[in-house]
């Protein structure tokens, strides 16, 4: 039984099916150590602005948008000061809920370091390779840029090309001792594993300093590179010592969880199944529902798929 990594099928196929070989899908595994990665990125935050001899921004430098999301991190950073004191003091995560009136979900992130990411962004569309090769090439300006990114396929906006153009004039202008700002954990956690050679001379140098400051990242990296690894090659036998490895750094809730999820990590390593099909039916079926823009009723998505297939 191929499944998600989710512990309610886990448990639902237990219940109904004893005997079955659960098999954990191998995209899903490979997914949650890049996530657990980026987890161990954002909960760095404040190791790296130190590491890196920025622990403070300098507004005057920010982008109109940067300036707002430093505004929230600000506010971001009161609210993480009122619970981490509560919690020193002894209080659940319950009663801190009770007596602040925040969420339970921002309280737990909060305690486990989670909101320390002052441009915390969402992935975006821009196509940076491109972008990277047509600034090398001579365009400078945001609005042809755009355009040349348009004739590639892009539809996001002009403001976005623009915010990127306006970020890379001025990592060109820092230095080591005065870069614009620390780049999101996203974006760290992304220059982090791939080759020097494809970075701007500015985000050489950040990782570089984080690299020599915050060696548990490198350790938490090579981690998540030999699971990865292991998954490709199909080699069972380390996945033993890669837990009692990985149970001592920053991934180790990822590891925590594939030790309980043991035998069927296991089976999906050494056993050929996996959730592939079911994830392209599934895909098919947001499509189709995106298509209508998210409001088809069960009878008109059954409908068009069953006609369409």
């Amino acid at each position: 039984m191929s499944r998600d990594r989710g512990g309610g099928y886990g448990e639902a196929v237990a219940k109904e099916l004893p005997d079955a070989i659960q098999v954990a899908d191998r995209w899903h595994l490979m997914e949650n150590a890049s996530a657990a990665f980026l987890d161990a990125v954002r909960k760095s935050m404040r190791a790296i602005r130190s590491a890196t001899g920025m622990p403070t921004i300098t507004a005057d430098l920010l982008t109109s948008a940067e300036k707002l999301r430093y505004e929230n991190y600000l506010r971001r950073e009161d609210t993480n000061a009122a619970i981490a004191k509560l919690a020193r003091d002894g209080l659940s995560i319950k009663q801190i809920v009770r007596r602040l009136g925040h969420s339970r979900n921002l309280v737990r992130q909060t305690l486990r370091g989670g909101r320390a990411d002052v441009f915390r962004t969402r992935q975006r569309s821009l196509d940076a390779l491109f972008l990277e090769g047509q600034w090398s090439g001579g365009c400078r300006n945001g609005a042809e840029l755009w355009r040349r990114l348009q004739a590639q396929g892009f539809r996001g906006s002009l403001r976005a090309v623009g915010e990127w153009a306006t970020r890379r004039r001025r990592s060109e202008m820092a230095s080591k001792q005065q870069l614009q700002r620390i780049p999101s954990a996203r974006t760290i956690a992304h220059l982090m594993t791939i080759n020097r050679n494809c970075m701007t001379k500015a985000d050489a140098v950040v990782i570089a300093a984080i690299e020599a400051g915050v060696p548990s990242l490198i350790e938490a990296r090579a981690l998540v590179d030999q699971f990865h690894d292991m998954i490709r090659k199909k080699d069972e036998a380390k996945l033993d010592v890669w837990i009692a490895n990985a149970k001592r750094s920053l991934v180790s809730s990822f590891a925590t969880g594939v030790l309980k999820d043991r035998a069927a990590v296991r089976a999906a390593i050494i056993q050929p199944w996996s959730n592939g099909q079911v994830e392209a039916q599934i895909t098919k079926l947001k499509l189709v529902k995106r298509q209508m823009s998210g409001r088809a009723k069960i009878d008109l998505l059954e409908a068009r798929l069953l006609g369409t297939a």
